[in-house]
């Protein structure tokens, strides 16, 4: 069921406060509380509060909050400009560290890291004590929704159960849903303009959900369940996966085949039905494709069930960033120099373009087995002034055209960035496929 919300300024309903909330205590003094501060849960809060929302903020990290206070964080223009408003309205936007105040507010978002561990396996501490967090300091009227990615039936062993083992019912006591988070980090698309889904643990969780979201965007599209949400996201970011693993095999078929990827794909493009465009590249980074899939073949194959497309697709993007080292290897190679005395410039080290975004960058793994097989490594990243290293730390180069390099490996481009220092240098490697074609450039 899909419930259409109107998106003109003050049509969205504000929270009622909870009568079994007040009856415990005092009424609520927030609307909603958003744990957590991060990539999703710091524009999530702006934009409840956009909506006329009492917003109360909390992270454990006061560093985080410092550089919240100080507008030190990696958001759009859009969104800095409602940080300012929100930092302004301090009747309706507050910041705090202390988890205890969750009792106060009528509604509670969830929204936390959810990685993987080295071995590909889900890291569930964070997730597991902000649950634990929020069943703690949970009163009687509640609405509390998770937002971050997990395994099918997270939301229910997190929080419905913990909850309904401390006397508060889930459907009648408070209200659980997810409502997986749909942010995409350096999109300028308006966070109320993308569809929100939403699955409750009884039909009384969903509807007090929806009652609580609809101020976050147009349209809430409500699922049967809360493991139906959870399903989606995993669907969601799984297909991309697939999809970029199979760009990247199409181009190295288009390489061995004399062909212009990026023709291919431009001319595919313009079919109006039945293919969706994905572009290859060094890897995928962030942190949705290179780890929710594991969730969901993590949770499988503890019912041997296998997914052999998407695991495939996984081994190979994973892969990537050793393919990018050994084209280096060879391009080197082929103009008589070695990789262990060659000095390679990474231009953009961050995982998509216009955000200083590292997570599970695929720069990070190329540039630590360059150095490892003995080059000498700079790089250029405006977004990025200096970068951590198990070699050692890295500072960024001002500009590109400082390195005196053999091989310049283009792995992230920026908008707007300057380009003219790559006429003529002999040898370019184009991670990112958008170059035009030039002597000297090879697409990876």
């Amino acid at each position: 069921m899909t419930v259409t919300v109107s998106a003109r300024s003050g049509a969205f309903p504000q929270f009622q406060p909870v009568a079994g909330a007040a009856a415990a205590g005092t009424p609520p003094t927030h609307d909603v509380a958003v744990l957590g501060l991060g990539y999703v849960g710091l524009p999530t809060a702006l934009a409840l509060h956009a909506t006329g929302h009492r917003v109360l903020g909390i992270d454990v990290d006061p560093d985080r909050l410092a550089a919240i206070g100080q507008r030190r964080v990696d958001l759009l223009h859009a969104d800095l400009d409602r940080l300012d408003e929100a930092l302004a309205d301090r009747a309706a936007f507050e910041l705090a560290d202390e988890p205890a105040r969750l009792a106060h507010a009528a509604a509670v978002l969830i929204c936390v890291p959810t990685p993987v561990d080295p071995q590909l396996v889900p890291d569930l501490r964070v997730l597991r004590r902000a649950c634990e967090t929020v069943v703690a300091h949970a009163v009687p009227g509640q609405v509390l929704i998770l937002t971050s990615t997990s395994y099918v039936g997270t939301t229910r062993e997190l929080l419905a159960e913990p909850l309904a083992a401390r006397g508060l019912r889930p459907g009648v006591d408070v209200f659980v849903a997810f409502s997986p988070e749909r942010i995409d980090p350096g999109n300028d698309r308006p966070q109320s303009l993308v569809p929100r889904v939403l699955g409750g643990v009884t039909p009384q969780c969903a509807a007090r959900a929806i009652g609580a979201l609809k101020g976050y965007g147009p349209q809430l599209h409500e699922v049967s369940s809360a493991e139906a949400a959870e399903m989606t996201k995993l669907l969601e970011n799984s297909f991309r996966a697939v999809n970029i693993a199979f760009a990247n095999e199409i181009a190295e078929a288009s390489r061995a085949l004399g062909l212009d990827v990026r023709e291919v794909i431009d001319a595919a493009s313009t079919k109006p039905f039945g293919f969706m465009r994905f572009l290859p590249g060094p890897g995928a980074g962030g942190h949705c494709i290179p780890c929710d899939p594991y969730y969901l073949l993590w949770q499988l194959r503890a019912a041997r069930l296998p997914m052999p497309v998407t695991e495939q697709a996984m081994s190979a993007l994973a892969g990537r960033p050793r393919l990018v080292v050994d084209r280096i290897r060879t391009m080197l190679a082929d103009a008589g120099l070695s990789l262990s005395r060659a000095r390679v410039l990474v231009v953009g080290v961050t995982y998509k373009p216009d955000v200083e975004d590292l997570r599970e960058s695929p720069a990070l793994e190329i540039i630590e087995s360059l150095r490892h097989s003995g080059a000498t490594v700079s790089y250029h990243d405006p977004y990025v002034p200096r970068l951590s290293s198990a070699a050692g730390p890295l500072t960024g180069l001002a500009t590109p055209s400082a390195a005196d390099a053999d091989l310049v490996l283009m792995h992230t481009l920026h908008t707007g960035a300057d380009l003219s220092w790559l006429d003529g240098h002999p040898l370019v490697l184009d991670a990112t496929y958008r170059l035009a074609p030039a002597l000297g450039r090879v697409r990876l």
